[in-house]
């Protein structure tokens, strides 16, 4: 028996709005919200840069342009991934 051959990714990610304070997030159908006090990488990007984002995974985000990569684990519980530098 042969397998299939493995199939694009179809984990829909989608940035659906941006504030002063940070950004939301549609992952599948949840969604999250990431501030910029959290996650500071993003404050001074431009809205092009934000809404740039590439599933790698069901687990996995990568912000090309920025060289950011993030997991889900990292969105869902930021107080378990203390920043080290600014």
């Amino acid at each position: 028996m042969k397998s299939e051959k493995v199939g694009k990714n179809i984990l829909e990610v989608e940035i659906t709005n941006i504030s002063k304070h940070g950004f939301w997030m549609l992952i599948g159908e949840n969604e999250y919200f990431l501030s910029f006090s959290e996650f500071p990488w993003f404050e001074n990007a431009r809205i092009s840069e934000i809404a740039d984002v590439k599933a790698l995974n069901n687990q996995h985000f990568f912000w090309e342009k920025l060289d950011i990569d993030l997991t889900l684990s990292m969105i869902q519980n930021p107080e378990k991934y203390p920043l080290v530098s600014k």
